[in-house]
């Protein structure tokens, strides 16, 4: 992978980081390919519990490669099917790998850059950070899994502002409408987003795969939907040596250790 960083460290977290700085992260075809590789990596490694996603330089993600993209345009491709092919596989990814995904938004989040922001479990900003809905404002409508996951953020009504009027937000604004969960000086960032991802690479696993699953169908399902898969995955989850041995821990008054399985 050229233009994205991939490492596990010992603590069971899968650091992914777009590497194309002197672009802001912008999304070429290789870079795209890269991130999914480095996304399906990490969802298949049996050491990797947590995975963190950040950026190099000042950006975190700025969105589609503008250059690629109109060079695409005058050769008559339009979006070159890159939506089906790239974004959509990535979003997916992320959204049903059976691990917790942290964002460590450290710059410019903008387009589907913000979108892959959005998509990840929790996000920790940097003060610098700064978003950008900036589909309507080439003219295009939101993709990447935008018009989902924003309004489960902020609520239709807002995403539909954000959305329509693609007006920059930082990450006070941000905090404030509940995009980012918390907002850390620049230099702090790195270290408590690791902090997050670290706290849940030593969790229950299979107990955050099955919120995970839960949550997304309950955002589109019926209550009656949502109680029938909540005690499936509970009988599952039930069945799992950390559930097992955090009940023991319990009763003994001592602190679980969760060991993923």
């Amino acid at each position: 992978m050229n233009d994205v960083l991939y490492s596990v460290g010992d603590d069971a977290v899968a650091t992914i980081t777009l590497d194309r700085p002197e672009a802001m992260n912008s999304l070429t075809v290789r870079a795209k390919a890269d991130l999914l590789e480095a996304l399906t990596r990490a969802s298949q490694a049996h050491a990797v519990r947590a995975v963190l996603l950040t950026g190099s330089g000042r950006a975190f993600c700025a969105g589609q490669d503008l250059n690629e993209h109109a060079a695409n345009l005058e050769a008559g491709r339009g979006l070159n099917d890159t939506v089906r092919t790239h974004y959509n596989p990535i979003i997916r990814t992320i959204t049903e790998m059976g691990k917790p995904v942290v964002a460590a938004v450290n710059g410019v989040a903008a387009g589907a850059g913000a979108s892959l922001a959005f998509a990840c479990d929790l996000r920790i900003a940097s003060d610098r950070a700064k978003f950008a809905m900036a589909f309507t404002g080439i003219g295009l409508a939101p993709d990447s899994g935008a018009s989902w996951t924003l309004q489960r953020l902020v609520g239709p009504a807002r995403a539909a502002e954000l959305l329509l009027l693609g007006e920059p937000f930082d990450a006070a604004r941000a905090l404030e409408l509940g995009v980012v969960s918390k907002v850390v000086p620049a230099d702090e960032l790195a270290a408590a987003a690791h902090a997050l991802a670290v706290r849940l690479a030593q969790g229950p696993t299979s107990a955050y795969a099955a919120t995970k699953r839960a949550l997304e169908s309950a955002a589109s399902g019926s209550l009656a939907d949502a109680l029938a898969l909540e005690a499936d995955l509970q009988d599952a989850c039930a069945k799992t040596a950390d559930h097992l041995n955090a009940t023991r821990a319990f009763l003994n008054k001592e602190r679980p250790v969760f060991e993923g399985r």
